[in-house]
């Protein structure tokens, strides 16, 4: 249909060319020869350029249409995630030396890169190991204890060490209970964090943080076990988790006497209790 229009066009041009030829004018016919000439050899390469353009456009859009059909006809595919390798665990996920010292840091990578927290990762030709600033029975609990109950939630090497041994040494040491009690309601919270944590690694290191708490303080976290059987009544569903969750209860109820059992029957009914 273009083509069509270019060529009526062309030929109402060289029409009006020919026309302007035999008038009559003060100019020579030679001249005025060679001015119609250039005329229409103007007006044939417009016309030509006009059709160029014109199927130019015409092939844009067959090409837009064909790359519509396909994508419609072919949707993305799925990622798969592949399987985990057992190498995976001989070389966990560590922080990047080389990323950015501006970009927005967590507060226990922050504290550890201040050097607030007084212990560094050590490590060993056989296994790693704290290696403290000062002995541990001189550190002021608070905030540090809070501090390393925050790490818990770290999913990078090395800061899941460091978080997971330094709460383990601080509530080792002796005395720990009377340094440790007034802190219950600041850790309980950090706690409850990493046990709704997506990472199943984080939910077990917070599992086994509220254990050793339980074990040092008593019955001072009786008042605040509500706040954390909730994810743990969530775990149990899982087949992996049931085994420890179960075990940790059985450990509360130890540690916490009779009045947890009640709270844990409140929140899980279907805990059986480790005096019946």
């Amino acid at each position: 249909m273009t083509s069509q229009v270019n060529e009526r066009r062309l030929e109402k041009l060289k029409t009006i060319t020919a026309e302007s030829c035999n008038t009559k004018g003060p100019e020579s016919t030679c001249a005025r020869n060679t001015k119609n000439y250039h005329t229409s050899a103007a007006v044939e390469t417009y016309v030509k350029r006009m059709s160029l353009s014109s199927r130019e456009k015409s092939k844009v859009e067959v090409l837009r249409k064909k790359t519509a059909e396909s994508a419609a006809s072919n949707p993305p595919a799925a990622t798969v995630k592949p399987y985990p390798r057992p190498s995976d665990r001989l070389n966990p996920k560590t922080i990047n030396p080389f990323s950015d010292p501006l970009r927005q840091q967590s507060i226990f990578a922050a504290a550890y890169s201040k050097r607030e927290i007084p212990c560094r990762l050590f490590h060993g030709s056989v296994s790693h190991r704290l290696q403290w600033d000062q002995p541990p029975e001189t550190v002021c609990f608070d905030p540090l204890l809070i501090t390393l109950a925050e790490g818990l939630r770290e999913t990078k090497h090395p800061y899941t060490f460091v978080a997971k041994e330094g709460f383990k040494e601080l509530l080792e040491i002796e005395n720990a209970a009377e340094k440790a009690i007034p802190l219950v309601p600041k850790v309980v919270p950090k706690l409850k964090a990493a046990l709704a944590h997506s990472d199943v690694e984080v939910f077990e290191r917070g599992l086994c943080a509220l254990v050793q708490l339980s074990a040092v303080v008593g019955p001072a976290v009786n008042s605040h076990l509500k706040h954390l059987l909730t994810s743990l009544s969530k775990g149990l569903m899982d087949k992996k988790l049931k085994q420890p969750i179960t075990e940790a209860l059985q450990r509360l109820e130890q540690h916490g006497g009779k009045e947890s059992l009640a709270i844990i029957k409140s929140k899980i009914p279907t805990y059986c209790s480790i005096y019946t």
